[in-house]
């Protein structure tokens, strides 16, 4: 578990710098999805696909 969420901050960092400097190219977007892999694996993952849930349906309620 430990190495994991080491994975996690890494590529975490590494995503973030690549944001930030570049733009997200396509070299870049491969560390975004392993970032998401091993993000998926780790204790964080209900909460953030709760949030998702949360974010999907206050979107899907608003009216123009």
């Amino acid at each position: 578990m430990i190495l994991s969420i080491s994975g996690v901050v890494l590529l975490g960092i590494v995503v973030l710098i690549f944001c930030r400097k570049d733009g997200l190219k396509s070299s870049h977007a491969l560390i975004a999805a392993l970032f998401g892999f091993y993000l998926a694996s780790t204790a964080v993952a209900p909460s953030i696909k709760a949030g998702g849930e949360s974010l999907a349906s206050l979107l899907g309620g608003l009216k123009f």
